[in-house]
């Protein structure tokens, strides 16, 4: 189901002078939003995913917290549970009473010590097997996937894989989620988009270092500095690493967009018209516009995991936020 509006018909409506869709992408990472979670009961957890490998959450349980629904939230690239929008929804979340875990992907936040493997937008059984976790060993009944750009896209291809064999997974709802991989690339290495692709490849090179030093041989760094564009780095390290046979065979393999037609519970995706490297084209394609289970709101503007608003009918800055518990209140 697609519309450009929230159910209730909150509109995204920026201010007019505010419509860039890079302003919109970055500024929102400067606003200061540390302090949300100051006040909220906090605790460290390991979950084992697959032998070897451990991802670290963030959990914020409400103290009846069997009774609870839970929303378990993933971030983007080179993102971590420390991401400002990571702090801006569990804020929200735990406040209207749900349990709120901050998931780290795997090696993010200071983690690459705890998975032999680097982290890639095909990990979604790692989001399944937290799921089951939390269902068989917490007792936990109705839980959210939640996840921003890459994190988004790992959560809708863990529930498409799921269909309806994880009763305890309640939906899932994505932000600018890059379902198509093949498409994203193509757009994030566009010249026009130079300031992101710079920013992302200079961080996984950097990490692919610091995981190098601590698993010694594992990977061949002698092209680490030749490699100059996000493909090149995933055909040369991501893909093998994940036991794809090249970048072409990662990036067809690793998108929601293969299996989001078996999605069956409730979902939301939220996307920019114009972010800049999330191509809005992905999104109307038949198998999302004829699944019943789905909505898609996708506002002309918001840019990349942006839609800053002017404070407005009892709402904070960030649309996207009060957008996602207005969905997840409708169905408490």
């Amino acid at each position: 189901m697609m519309t450009f509006m929230s159910s209730n018909g909150r509109e995204f409506t920026p201010a007019a002078w505010f419509r860039s869709p890079h302003l919109m992408t970055i500024v929102p990472g400067f606003l200061p939003r540390g302090g949300l979670l100051a006040e909220v009961p906090t605790e460290s957890r390991l979950f084992t995913t697959e032998p070897h490998t451990q991802l670290l959450g963030f959990c914020h349980w409400q103290p009846n917290r069997a009774t609870s629904q839970t929303l378990v939230l993933v971030h983007g690239l080179e993102g971590s549970s420390e991401s400002h929008y990571m702090h801006g929804i569990a804020a929200k979340a735990y406040r209207a009473g749900f349990n709120v875990i901050r998931m780290n992907q795997r090696t993010c936040g200071g983690t690459e010590h705890l998975s032999p493997t680097l982290y890639n937008t095909g990990l979604s059984q790692d989001y399944r097997a937290i799921v089951q976790e939390l269902a068989h060993v917490d007792r936990l009944s109705r839980i959210w996937l939640t996840g921003y750009s890459m994190g988004g896209n790992l959560i809708l291809k863990a529930a498409g894989e799921a269909g309806s064999s994880e009763a305890a997974l309640a939906g899932a709802i994505a932000i600018c989620p890059n379902i198509d991989p093949p498409k994203c690339v193509e757009a994030l290495e566009q010249p026009r988009n130079w300031l992101y692709h710079r920013h992302f490849l200079v961080g996984l090179k950097a990490r692919l270092r610091r995981k190098a030093a601590l698993f010694p041989g594992k990977w061949d760094l002698r092209d680490l500095d030749s490699t100059i564009t996000m493909s090149q780095f995933d055909h040369r390290y991501t893909a093998p690493d994940g036991g794809y046979a090249s970048g072409a065979d990662y990036y067809s393999r690793a998108g929601a967009c293969r299996v989001i037609d078996s999605i069956t519970v409730s979902t939301l995706i939220i996307t920019a018209q114009d972010d800049p490297f999330i191509p809005y084209s992905m999104f109307t394609m038949p198998p999302i516009q004829r699944n019943s289970r789905i909505q898609v709101i996708a506002p002309r503007y918001g840019g990349h995991c942006g839609f800053l608003q002017c404070p407005r009918n009892g709402e904070d800055h960030f649309w996207a936020e009060n957008r996602i518990m207005d969905f997840l209140q409708e169905r408490k």
